[in-house]
């Protein structure tokens, strides 16, 4: 019933096709009622959780459907393509995008870490290094907590008092949930690649060096190329081209002219931009902008 609760106020709240702002700071509602294919787009750290319908990310070749029964994690930026390829009037899809706070997912994170060495489990497993994105089952305390968090939608007053409270239980049930360990490595102490890519996103148009990155990251360049990539499945320079080309084609599908878009993300050549572009889709941006038919937020 937890569920179907989930999705009627989801439907009640989220009146028009694509986002829809709850009210609760970082939190998204979303519909969908037509197909749209996979297309770039730029994760920051969030969750999406389909309650109606199925979703669909692909990330590095790897591709991942989600419905009711997982939700996607995504714990650091990452360029995905994404869709809704099954969308429908008659079948459509309801979810929810949560944006994940960094300082508190950390804290949690921390929080957790010291617990778990103040009594360790001789049992305890540890995980591969994060990679990219995950799919993670809905378990009891993530579908609750989410219920509580939507149900603050009802009263302007209660988001206001209870909303960061709400949001600080989601990210714990998530954190203990089954992609917890994944998003624990993504948000605990000591993880430069995690802050390399933080510091990336937020300053794509500015040059990229590296040497530099890995200084920051307090590694020689073969040992941050190789845990960058451990983390990411990419070399840094790959990640860096799919980011700003990824974040390029937002715009560009967004109304944004091609040059504005290509010198937005650092690209201080056009017909570099160009060529880069219908290399990694198959299109020249123009074709691009001509075929879009996005709404924005839906991916």
């Amino acid at each position: 019933m937890s569920k179907q609760a989930i999705r009627d106020l989801i439907a009640a709240n989220a009146a028009h096709e694509g986002l829809t702002e709850s009210g609760i700071k970082g939190v998204q509602l979303f519909r969908a009622t037509q197909a749209i294919p996979c297309v770039p787009v730029v994760y920051d750290p969030c969750i999406v959780a389909i309650v109606s319908g199925e979703k669909e990310a692909i990330f590095d070749g790897q591709r991942y459907v989600y419905d009711d029964s997982k939700y996607l994690c995504c714990p650091m930026s990452m360029p995905v393509m994404a869709g809704t390829p099954a969308a429908a009037p008659d079948t459509p899809l309801y979810g929810v995008l949560i944006a994940l706070d960094p300082r508190v997912m950390s804290a949690l994170a921390m929080d957790m870490q010291m617990e778990a060495s103040a009594s360790p489990d001789p049992m305890a497993k540890t995980d591969p290094p994060a990679q990219g994105v995950r799919l993670a089952r809905w378990d009891d305390g993530f579908t609750d907590a989410l219920l509580r968090l939507l149900q603050l939608a009802k009263n302007r007053a209660d988001m206001a008092i209870l909303g960061e409270a709400r949001l600080r239980e989601l990210y714990y049930a998530i954190l203990k949930g089954e992609a917890g360990g994944f998003a624990r490595q993504a948000f605990g102490a000591g993880n430069a690649i995690a802050r390399s890519i933080a510091d990336l996103s937020s300053n794509l148009a500015a040059p990229v060096s590296i040497d530099e990155m890995a200084g920051r990251a307090g590694m020689s360049r073969a040992v941050f190329h190789r845990k960058f990539k451990q983390v990411t499945t990419m070399a840094p320079i790959q990640f860096v081209k799919s980011m700003r080309l990824n974040n390029a084609a937002m715009k560009i599908a967004g109304g944004l002219a091609v040059t504005e878009a290509a010198m937005d993300v650092g690209y201080l050549s056009a017909s570099q931009f160009s060529r880069e572009f219908k290399r990694h889709y198959g299109q020249s941006p123009r074709q691009w902008a001509e075929a879009q038919q996005l709404p924005l937020g839906v991916a």
